[in-house]
């Protein structure tokens, strides 16, 4: 993956010499064209790929009978069992807590598959 980075070279004068600042730039609000895989920045051996791991070896027909028929999309009763056990793996067990990690930690992000269910809607599906 080829990334761009602008170079800003800034001049001190000191007494004696001219002495040269390189700093990059600053790319945190910048669009990017190719978004990259947030998969490969999760080490092989991490917790998340192995919860990821035995909740996809689990059979969950029997879950799909409490999901009311019609209404809204709802989130896959799979990705709802991924995050709640790594969430308590890491000793997060507040809903809110959770809905933030969903939002801000990469570990989350990956297990999720990035869909960001609210606090109300793990609540519901953890009752």
């Amino acid at each position: 993956m080829l990334f761009f980075i602008k170079i800003i070279i800034l001049t001190a004068e000191n007494q004696t010499t001219k002495v040269k600042i390189i700093l990059k730039s600053v790319t945190s609000n910048q669009a990017v064209i190719f978004h990259e895989n947030i998969g490969n920045r999760i080490p092989e051996n991490h917790p998340v790929r192995l919860v990821n791991q035995v909740i996809d070896k689990i059979n969950i027909d029997s879950i799909f009978s409490g999901y009311k028929r019609g209404g809204t999309n709802s989130f896959h009763p799979r990705i709802m069992l991924k995050i709640l056990p790594y969430s308590y793996l890491n000793n997060i067990y507040s809903t809110r807590k959770i809905e933030k990690a969903l939002n801000e930690n990469i570990y989350f992000m990956w297990i999720s598959g990035n869909n960001q269910p609210n606090f109300r809607t793990i609540n519901l599906f953890k009752s």
